[in-house]
């Protein structure tokens, strides 16, 4: 049985006790109990959140665990020299040492991320870079994984990190029973994208909402402008005024970029090969989403299929 300390501290978010239940559900559904885990403090005792929910904890002194995960919080300006002591010395005879959200800054305390590739929410990734130089900041991963430093983006990424950890335990069946078990996607990638194309758009109307879910819906299929308006119950001007106005792009241009997304997507999760990708995602042939890709990230699918590759190997 492998221990789990979940290491909180005064002002945590209570998102990162959900991670809790992703080792739960593997002890659920196993004929034996794989995990055990402890929330633990510097100093034990109560520990309040930021949204005012409280935990009792126990002290880290003298104890042990394969695996220390750090939640983040709002305020992760400042850490007491004890936890970020106990964080640096608890690596050195811990399995794995991973963080959450903002909790990327106490390992960057700790010294830990030094060299190392690491990832946290997109709103603060700039700022942990300032403030750590010699750590290599990646903000637009879900997760990474360098060595025996996990680290994971904002808000639910942490349940991804966990499965992640599942899987690295006990094989990719497990963490995808516990996955389905818990009604969430089949861990995404680490090397998936923190936006989403669909997002970004973030449309006010439900009439466009419509339309851009019609699109992702039906990639495949030529979309235009003419099609996109109907799912939308508009003319074709309206809706290309009223597009153009709620999200700041052109239907074509929102359109390209909804299948550039799913197409990166399918060339980490699967292996068709990239003429097949792009029959799936619209672009009709390989060669009309090179030209896609160059524009988009100034590299070939080829070359991003590579690296993505390279990275799920390390």
């Amino acid at each position: 049985m492998k221990r789990i300390g979940l290491v909180v501290y005064p002002g945590f978010s209570v998102m990162a006790l959900s991670v809790a239940s992703v080792f739960e559900t593997v002890n659920n559904i196993s004929d034996e109990q794989k995990y055990e885990v402890s929330y633990v403090s510097e100093c034990g005792g109560i520990i309040k959140s930021s949204s005012g929910l409280t935990i009792q904890t126990d002290a880290v002194v003298n104890q042990t665990f394969d695996t220390l995960i750090v939640g983040g919080a709002t305020n992760h300006s400042h850490f007491s020299s004890g936890l970020v002591e106990y964080i640096s010395q608890a690596a050195k005879n811990t399995r794995r040492v991973a963080s959450i959200c903002t909790g990327a800054f106490l390992l960057a305390e700790a010294e830990l991320l030094d060299g190392r590739r690491a990832t946290t929410h997109w709103q603060y990734a700039r700022d942990l870079q300032k403030r750590f130089p010699k750590a290599k900041v990646d903000e637009d991963k879900i997760f990474i994984n360098d060595g025996n430093i996990w680290t994971s983006a904002g808000m639910t990424a942490g349940l991804d990190l966990a499965l992640a950890l599942v899987e690295n335990d006990l094989g990719p069946a497990i963490a995808k029973s516990t996955a389905r078990k818990l009604v969430v996607y089949h861990r995404r990638a680490g090397g998936q994208s923190q936006f989403s194309a669909l997002l970004e758009l973030e449309p006010k109307s439900d009439r466009i909402r419509l339309a851009l879910t019609y699109a992702r819906e039906n990639l495949r299929n030529p979309l235009s402008v003419e099609e996109i308006a109907s799912a939308a119950h508009l003319s074709p001007r309206q809706f290309s005024r009223a597009f153009k106005m709620e999200t700041g792009q052109s239907p074509a241009k929102a359109i390209e970029n909804l299948r550039l997304e799913t197409a990166k997507n399918l060339m980490e999760q699967s292996q068709h090969p990239l003429e097949t990708i792009a029959r799936q995602t619209g672009f009709d042939d390989a060669d009309r989403m090179r030209r896609a890709f160059l524009r988009a990230f100034g590299q070939p699918p080829q070359v991003i299929r590579r690296n993505l590759r390279l990275e799920h190997s390390n």
